[in-house]
């Protein structure tokens, strides 16, 4: 039985991992934007921080093994995710926010859509 205070954990337990992913896909997309184009730095840490999210997100988050069903939904939810990434940060960019910051307002409304997404998949 799913209880409010079990999808409370489970959205604690998610900020957990989504501030790891994050600080791994921005920390890599900072190392290489002084390298290469902002969108492949930016993709790059995006690949890396994924894999690590989806891990972390079965075992921590909601418990459940890692399987290739849940991979492909993860996956999957993340394609929505990432389109939503990559038009937020050229938005951001096109308004002028510095290749540095822009990420941050992107990470702010994706977030908790991705919550959503990754949810639905693991719950299902």
């Amino acid at each position: 039985m799913i209880t409010q205070k079990s999808i409370l954990f489970q959205f604690l337990r998610f900020g957990i991992v989504g501030v790891i992913a994050t600080a791994l896909h921005y920390g890599i997309y900072w190392f290489l934007m002084h390298y290469m184009n902002a969108s492949v730095a930016y993709t790059i840490g995006y690949v890396l921080g994924f894999v690590a999210n989806f891990f972390l997100t079965s075992y921590f988050t909601f418990k459940k093994r890692a399987t290739m069903k849940k991979g492909v939904g993860f996956a999957m939810s993340h394609g929505v995710n990432y389109l939503l990434h990559m038009v937020l940060l050229n938005v951001f960019l096109w308004m002028g926010l510095s290749k540095s910051i822009a990420p941050i307002p992107v990470f702010c409304i994706v977030i908790p859509v991705n919550f959503l997404l990754v949810r639905f998949v693991f719950k299902k």
